[in-house]
């Protein structure tokens, strides 16, 4: 096995460990949670873990066998639409549940998760040697940045909601 390969078989092993681990800990955080737009949040968070998780073993199991990259892996996710969750769950306010500090606490976590994932996967995308894999690593890096970014709007929800309604729903007050 060349240098190459076993650099691209080590960051396949770890990436999937550390897409297990993701799914593992926004599957709990979901269950634990206690208002809907979380719930929701870390539900969605555990299913696309699990959508990388399956890339990653395809392209593992693929250049494990010497067969080269798959060319259906580099296809980007759904995007994810917080703002939707959060639409449904002002409508409906006293059916949601109410934020708490374990919300908080997970949040941090899971947005220095993300960070990680979306760093490492931005390395490997500067490592590679072919421009799928480039691009698969890239992709995969952008749809971390985008649970990044999704976990730190929800955080700003949940530490000052009225705060983060009129910067997101409402950035122009009439009469102002």
């Amino acid at each position: 096995m060349t240098d190459e390969q076993q650099r691209l078989v080590k960051a396949l092993k770890y990436a999937i460990q550390m897409e297990v681990d993701g799914k593992q800990y926004y599957t709990l955080v979901s269950q634990e949670i206690t208002d809907r737009i979380g719930k929701d949040l870390y539900s969605y968070l555990a299913e696309q873990e699990d959508h990388h998780r399956k890339k990653f073993e395809a392209i593992y199991k693929s250049t494990a066998n010497k067969l080269g990259w798959p060319t259906d892996v580099v296809q980007p996710a759904q995007t994810f639409k917080l703002a939707t969750l959060f639409s449904k769950a002002l409508k409906d306010e006293n059916k949601t549940g109410k934020p708490n500090q374990y919300a908080l606490d997970a949040t941090a976590k899971a947005v220095n998760m993300e960070i990680k994932s979306r760093d490492f996967y931005n390395e490997q995308a500067h490592k590679s040697t072919t421009d799928v894999e480039k691009k698969f690593f890239s992709c995969i890096a952008a749809e971390e940045q985008g649970h990044y970014l999704a976990l730190v709007d929800y955080k700003e929800y949940i530490s000052d909601p009225v705060g983060w309604f009129t910067r997101t729903e409402h950035p122009h007050l009439d009469g102002v």
